[in-house]
Parts: C-alpha cells; structure tokens; sequence
C-alpha cells in the first residue's frame, strides 16, 4: 500500500518536518556522489553499528538517521514523514517534534541492535530514517485514529483507496511483525525490528509528550 495523502490539513506549515526531508536528500546526493569505496567508509563512520551501543557511540545513532541506501529508500522514508509527520509536528509543537523524532530513531537503532547482538551479525550498520518515521506512525494512529489515508494498491491502478488511519498503520505494523519473525536477523536488507522499534518507542513516547487542550478540534478537510 502507497500512502497519497491524507484529510486533516496542518494549522501552521510543517517547518521541522520540511528541514527533514531536506536534511536527508541532500545528505543523500552527497552519497551518491562518493565512489563506492569512499561511500563505504562513509555508511560505517557514520551508520549506527550494533556494536556501537556497547561503545556507547550513541551520537551515530543520530547521524544515521540520515542515511539511506538507495533513492527508493530515501523516497518511500519521504513520503511517509511528509504524510504523517507534518500532522504529528503540528499537535505537539516544533521543539517537542524533534525530541520525539530523535528519541523514537534512537529507540529503533537499540532495538535492532540488541537482536543483532544477539542473533545476529553485530558488524552491519544500521541507516535510514525509518525508525523514527516509525514512532510518528505510532503518534499518528494514537492521535488521528480515524483519519483517512488516501492509498494506492498495486494492482489497482486506477482506483485509490480512502482507509482509515487505525487500519492502515495497523496493518503496516503487522506486516513489520510478521517479517520480523519470519527474516533472519542482522543479515542486511531491511531493519524490521528497528520499525518495531521505533514504533512502540512513539507509541509510548507520544503519551509523555502530548497534552491535548479541550480548544483543539480535528478539522477533516473534504477528500477528492
């Protein structure tokens, strides 16, 4: 499922959020425009290592937040924090959305770590911003349960599909799980338990963070 847009429309421009994206794409030209040896040692300095939680090399934990390994990978990170991050910056406030976001990333870097540590292979960097995108999903589900998400489904090209917040995070939470259990740990590919991570860090997180005032209304804007 490809998320399009959703109907609750931000009161004030989505400031951090944009600086996000922006931070991440031109981190991620700067990549592309390394050769594969200098990028190499670029992901491994600046990538989140399991061993670094033992280390306690926790600033790579951050720096890796803004790494991604291809542009579908920066893409689908994008689209999903420009979706859901600008409604979850607007409810708690600029200062407060950046904490959430880097300690939700944080939570997802220790969560995949431990199981790689674990089980898996201690020496893989961890990059991406999915973790911390992960806790906003988290954030969103909590405060825009009924939101619709307008969505596309491959191989239904020609329809799009208006589905509730609840459904669509759930069931992209589910799937983190069942791939989670099914995948081999720490073997490359895609981080699952950093999205678990990440998630019930924002789950939680979210509860701590906002405080929802008796003024404020969700306003739905009309879908078309």
């Amino acid at each position: 499922m490809i998320p399009l847009y959703d109907n609750i429309p931000t009161r004030v421009f989505p400031v951090i959020t944009v600086l996000l994206i922006l931070i991440n794409v031109i981190v991620f030209l700067y990549e592309v425009s390394l050769p594969p040896q200098a990028l190499q040692i670029f992901i491994h300095q600046y990538g989140f290592l399991p061993v670094d939680l033992i280390d306690f090399r926790l600033d790579k934990a951050v720096t890796a937040m803004f790494l991604h390994g291809g542009f579908a990978h920066l893409f689908g990170n994008m689209l999903f924090l420009w979706i859901f991050g600008n409604n979850v910056e607007d409810a708690l406030g600029k200062f407060k959305f950046i904490i959430f976001y880097l300690l939700s990333g944080f939570g997802a870097a220790v969560m995949q770590s431990v199981v790689s540590l674990v089980a898996g292979n201690p020496f893989i960097p961890m990059i991406g911003a999915s973790g911390a995108i992960s806790g906003i999903l988290a954030a969103y589900i909590k405060l825009y349960p009924e939101a619709k998400i307008i969505t596309f489904i491959p191989p239904f090209f020609f329809i799009l599909f208006a589905l509730p917040a609840w459904f669509f995070i759930g069931y992209w939470f589910f799937i983190q799980v069942l791939f989670a259990m099914v995948m081999p740990p720490g073997i490359g590919g895609v981080a699952w338990y950093a999205h678990i991570g990440g998630f019930i860090t924002g789950w939680f997180l979210i509860d701590l963070m906002y405080r929802p005032s008796k003024a404020k209304i969700v306003h739905y804007s009309t879908l078309r």
